[in-house]
């Protein structure tokens, strides 16, 4: 394994980048910066999710050798199943995906990507406040769209670090 390559709007994915890379010693790079990693290198590649997608990984395929990916959203770990992510992004049956909880910052983001996301956080706040008993995950999801704020969490990384470890 040569590094960990990610992209990030917000700075959620490039904490948890920063984080995996401290834990393996592994070199962490922006994927636009990521000349250090020779064409075809095996990575762990991180992204953040935008309708299903995850971003940057078209482009790191492209590049690299991705042996794990982790994709980074606002839903609580068990709202992203894996297997949706890899068939929304035609990514092979055998690549490691790992689900992150990442946070939202709405402060951060500008245009098209402000629009769209006030729209969904909006509707699904709005059916999140008419639900009479919350789930402790559907309560936290909405103090997350509220109030904004980061789920980053070192603890969220362990499965991929144990992975990590069996290689």
């Amino acid at each position: 394994m040569e590094a960990i390559v990610y992209t990030s709007k917000t700075g959620f994915t490039k904490k948890y980048a920063g984080i995996l890379g401290e834990k393996t010693g592994l070199p962490v790079y922006d994927l636009h910066s990521a000349g250090g990693v020779k064409k075809g290198g095996e990575i762990i590649y991180l992204g953040w999710l935008s309708a299903g997608r995850v971003k940057g990984y078209r482009k790191a395929a492209s590049l690299f050798n991705i042996r794990a990916l982790c994709a980074v959203g606002m839903a609580t770990p068990g709202g992203q199943p894996v297997a949706n992510i890899k068939k929304t992004n035609g990514m092979p049956e055998s690549l490691n995906v790992f689900y992150l909880q990442g946070g939202l910052d709405m402060n951060k983001l500008k245009g098209i990507n402000k629009l769209a996301l006030s729209i969904v956080v909006n509707t699904f706040g709005r059916s999140l406040e008419k639900k009479q008993d919350l789930t402790p995950e559907e309560a936290d999801q909405l103090d997350l769209i509220r109030n904004n704020g980061s789920r980053v969490r070192p603890e969220n990384l362990e499965p991929l670090l144990e992975w990590y470890a069996g290689l």
